[in-house]
């Protein structure tokens, strides 16, 4: 059983987590951008250039379940900011890939999110400390092929 040091640090995790969630959250509705799902979903297309994934791809990159994901591709298709195309290696699937628009809107999404991310956690932790966490986080998640 983990002892109570162990619980607080997961406890702060959480509480951290959902914080600066928020904070990104409320920053980018009070610039009337989308919420931090599209950024994260199209973020991923644009690293993923011309070929794009397959959803199930998407799935494995990003914090949504299958339901979700399903209706926010539809969403952003019927936005024109990404698109589905016919899946070379199966005709049954579909790739999806960013369209020009979808890269508009994720840099416009940037400078604001880059601040917050900046103003809620680069402002308030050293350098050192910073690199620290990422290391510490790191060994927690399986960051594959993360930058």
């Amino acid at each position: 059983m983990p002892d109570e040091t162990t619980i607080q640090a997961w406890i702060l995790l959480h509480r951290a987590h959902r914080k600066l969630q928020e904070d990104v959250e409320s920053s980018l509705k009070a610039r009337d951008l989308p919420p931090l799902d599209w950024y994260d979903l199209l973020l991923e297309l644009h690293r993923a250039g011309d070929s794009g994934l397959r959803q199930y791809e998407i799935g494995e990159k990003v914090l949504l379940n299958k339901h979700n994901l399903s209706r926010l591709i539809d969403r952003l298709e019927k936005k024109q900011l990404v698109g589905r195309f016919a899946c070379a290696e199966d005709g049954r699937g579909n790739q999806i890939r960013i369209t020009a628009a979808g890269k508009r809107l994720l840099q416009s999404m940037w400078p604001s999110y880059g601040q917050a991310i900046q103003s809620r956690l680069g402002d308030k932790l050293s350098s050192g400390d910073i690199k620290t966490m990422a290391r510490v986080l790191g060994s927690l998640v399986d960051i594959g092929d993360q930058p």
